[in-house]
């Protein structure tokens, strides 16, 4: 479990760092007196649970916890203060637990053992990807709808290639294989990229998308994907793959290639 704690008193963080480290000496947990450095970690480092100090100075900390509610919906946020008079307040951005100072070992592990979201619930990956067949992108059980459709056949080639760096050539070279001009690809190509990010940003697909510059890959470690599972556990799988593939698309032709390779691989092995 990956934990944060932000704290402006130098006594009250040193009194958390002794409690969670007796009661949770194997979670890794990351301690700051600065809401926004600990904002900025966030950003690029999704957090189980927050421990935080309603008064904090600069950004308090329930404007820090509805930004890192914005950032990660499942975070359990855990407010300890002095006094109940921002309950309520922590109460409305659904606060997992509220500790009155001084904390202790009972309190902070009464609130580890009734978290609003628990680790099995986080554990389940929102994102699932559907390659065999025609290929098409789920969130919370709902199919994604992109502005573009060029945007899903994007997310398609970033599937395909298993997490690896996808350039604006490759893209380019995918979605339109005519001689066509190419600064008008490269503008279009920016509107599709932009919906993208969009889109993800509405659904809080917060790193999902990985990007460098002149070219984008998908975090395959946060999203369930039938290929990924086929290919890691081959005849244990809960996916089945029958020869079909991203059917609405002519350019995976290589990689459907492979699977069938592998697919008759399985057979004579049987």
């Amino acid at each position: 479990m990956t934990i944060l704690v932000v704290e402006s008193n130098p006594e009250a963080l040193e009194q958390l760092n002794r409690l969670l480290g007796t009661v949770c000496p194997s979670d890794d947990i990351q301690y700051y007196d600065s809401s926004p450095e600990a904002l900025s970690v966030s950003r690029k480092k999704e957090f189980d649970v927050a421990f935080l100090n309603p008064a904090l100075p600069e950004l308090n900390g329930l404007d820090l916890g509805q930004y890192l509610k914005d950032l990660y919906p499942l975070i359990n946020l855990i407010y300890l203060s002095d006094s109940p008079a921002s309950g309520y307040d922590a109460m409305t951005l659904h606060a997992s637990g509220y500790i009155l100072q001084p904390a202790s070992e009972e309190t902070i592990q009464h609130e580890l053992q009734d978290l609003r979201h628990p680790a099995l619930e986080k554990n389940h990956k929102r994102v699932f990807a559907q390659t065999f067949g025609n290929f098409e992108l789920f969130v919370d059980g709902k199919p994604v709808a992109f502005k573009y459709k060029r945007t899903k056949e994007i997310v398609a080639m970033l599937i395909n290639n298993r997490g690896a760096q996808t350039t604006n050539g490759e893209i380019i070279a995918n979605l339109w294989e005519d001689d066509g001009d190419p600064e008008k690809k490269a503008s279009y190509l920016g509107n599709l990229r932009q919906d993208l990010q969009n889109t993800f940003n509405r659904l809080k697909l917060n790193g999902i998308l990985l990007k460098q510059r002149g070219s984008m890959a998908i975090a395959t470690d946060r999203i369930e994907c039938d290929l990924y599972d086929w290919l890691e556990k081959k005849k244990d799988s809960k996916y089945h793959y029958l020869g079909d593939y991203m059917n609405q698309y002519s350019w995976p032709e290589y990689v459907h290639a492979e699977l069938d390779e592998i697919s008759w691989a399985m057979e004579d092995e049987e």
